[in-house]
């Protein structure tokens, strides 16, 4: 089991470069299924997840080989996986779902994993693919979908980020147009649409909440590279502010983290553009308020990391989530520290300016894994973050060794064995 010791670490400064992105990787690992033609893909993230969609892709037959940070995907015969125990590992899986179905009629898969922060139902997944002509059953955990699609519009109940992805990808070999309308505008959907482009998609409104695919009879590989991290960037600013840091996060887009860096400049750090990415210096000082909505809202996976900053102004802060019914499992550990919270139903309030000090605290799931690390930085002493199932590996990669490069003290080792 990894586990990590944190001791207080005054001020981070330095350069750190941020990695591609998680959930950028995960679907455009899942469209290289849409073509038989080789796909090359460059500065992957050495991540489990990423891993697992490999062995995903393997699973549904594909020859998916790392070379490095590069990893080429040839897709030739194709179809359902049978692995059971590996699409529960994490929730991307169902990204497999569009693509298999587009490509060869039929798929079949069992319910999909991941972090236990809410019910995260596949229903508009499967309203959306029924819209374009699939016949979807589901029954004892498992989804069959088949049929011949055909273009349609479909109307998202809600922008889900997942559902977007997979009609977008099931669209692009489906016969005529397909309209998706009240998509998910996040930048990683850009990115998808700009990848499938390269493949000879025809796609218009990447970015929009309005996306129109004219289906192709084929697509054909590409040789791409994923966008940077925007959440990895976000949370490393949040290091930055919690310990009063100069830092310079190499390769961040500051235009994929608006709504994240006006809460931080209104809480008194300097956020400046940079040609080579973007550059922190100062403390969060004041209060802040916080909603977690669709993007270009503020983000649901920054609220935790946020929140382990908000321990340290002084005031009440407040959060409030409305994209997931169990985001504040972290609120507790975070108390262990020493933190002064209250939540009410999906309410946050945040007493700051209480020291925290070092405790033995648990990961509940990926984002909480990297605020309680970010705690720890600012508590007194020694903390020791246990991760049993490994969260903070599925998402960030190597955020101990980033952080230790901009000076923090953090380790990380492996639990002795019960």
């Amino acid at each position: 089991m990894p586990q990590y010791q944190i001791a207080y670490s005054p001020r981070l400064s330095g350069e750190v470069a941020v990695s591609t992105a998680k959930n950028a990787v995960l679907p455009i690992l899942a469209a290289a299924l849409l073509t038989q033609e080789e796909i090359l893909l460059h500065q992957m993230p050495r991540l489990t997840d990423v891993d697992h969609m490999l062995d995903l892709l393997r699973a549904c037959g594909a020859d998916a080989v790392k070379e490095g940070r590069d990893v080429r995907v040839r897709s030739v015969a194709v179809g359902s996986p049978r692995e059971s125990a590996l699409l529960r590992t994490m929730r991307a899986s169902v990204l497999v779902l569009g693509p298999l179905l587009a490509r060869t009629g039929e798929c079949v898969l069992s319910m999909p994993g991941g972090c236990a922060i809410g019910q995260r139902p596949i229903d508009l997944h499967v309203k959306g693919l029924q819209k374009l002509g699939a016949k979807v059953e589901q029954e004892g955990g498992v989804v069959r979908a088949a049929g011949a699609l055909r273009g349609a519009n479909v109307y998202l109940d809600f922008p889900s980020v997942g559902a977007t992805e997979n009609l977008i990808m099931a669209a692009t070999l489906t016969r005529g147009v397909t309209r998706i309308e009240n998509a998910a505008k996040e930048p990683e959907i850009a990115d998808l649409c700009h990848f499938l482009t390269a493949m000879g998609a025809r796609i218009a409104g990447a970015g929009t909440a309005n996306i129109i695919v004219e289906g192709v009879e084929s697509l054909h590989g590409a040789e791409y590279t994923p966008i940077p991290d925007r959440i990895e960037a976000g949370t490393l600013a949040c290091a930055a502010a919690l310990t009063e840091g100069s830092v310079l996060l190499e390769g961040a887009r500051t235009d994929h983290m608006r709504a994240l860096l006006f809460k931080l400049s209104e809480s008194g750090v300097i956020c400046q553009e940079d040609a080579r990415g973007l550059r922190l210096r100062g403390k969060a000082r004041h209060p802040m308020e916080a909603r977690t909505l669709s993007y270009p809202g503020f983000p649901t996976d920054m609220q935790a990391p946020l929140m382990a900053v908000a321990t340290q102004t002084h005031g009440l802060s407040v959060f409030l989530e409305t994209i997931f019914e169990n985001r504040y499992m972290h609120v507790v550990e975070l108390k262990r520290l020493g933190a002064q919270i209250r939540v009410e139903g999906q309410l946050a309030l945040i007493q700051g300016g209480h020291g925290l000090s070092g405790a033995h605290v648990t990961a509940t799931d990926l984002r909480a894994a990297a605020a309680l690390m970010l705690a720890g930085l600012a508590a007194q002493g020694q903390t020791l973050l246990s991760d049993p199932a490994g969260h903070l590996m599925r998402g960030y990669e190597g955020l101990e060794e980033k952080l230790s490069a901009l000076g923090a003290d953090v380790k990380k080792t492996e639990a002795p064995p019960a």
